[in-house]
């Protein structure tokens, strides 16, 4: 009987060892959308609370498109982690593509600001200076290639 346990453990080890296993999987469904050739991550650095959610938009390679409504092609959130949090989505392909973060705090899945200062936390793509309004499109957008492309989002904090 030990032996049988030691074997059906060895050989769930080297599954996941060599990556054939769940583990495989798992990271498959980590991503939003469905699996194909593109597959951007997002690394959300400064976050400051694992309360809420954070909340990443992906815009295509149109800037008329860009932090408009119903412009964005994904919108998805995933628990935040602090002090970073790991964002994944399939693309469609490699192209040129715009992100835009929140972090959600209060998770009302809305960006709490007003006219004057911003109450939750924001980045994007790039991590252009922001000072009174969006930042425009060609600071932002980015050339996402086949297989795996990262970013890192820096949150501007209050």
């Amino acid at each position: 009987m030990i032996a049988i346990i030691t074997r059906r453990t060895a050989a769930l080890a080297a599954l996941l060892f060599c990556g054939l296993g769940p583990a495989s999987t798992v990271q498959a469904q980590d991503c939003e959308g469905t699996p194909g050739g593109a597959k951007l991550i997002i690394q959300v650095d400064g976050v400051r609370s694992t309360k809420g959610e954070m909340t990443a938009s992906l815009y295509p390679g149109d800037k008329s498109q860009f932090l408009v409504a119903n412009g964005a092609l994904k919108v998805w959130r995933t628990s935040a982690q602090t002090p970073t949090t790991r964002m994944c989505i399939w693309l469609k392909g490699p192209g040129t593509y715009a992100v835009a973060v929140y972090h959600d705090a209060n998770s009302n899945q809305k960006w709490d600001h007003s006219l004057v200062g911003y109450f939750e936390d924001f980045g994007f793509s790039n991590n252009p200076t922001v000072l009174f309004s969006q930042p425009p499109y060609d600071k932002v957008k980015f050339q996402a290639h086949a297989g795996e492309t990262t970013i890192h989002v820096r949150l501007r904090n209050r």
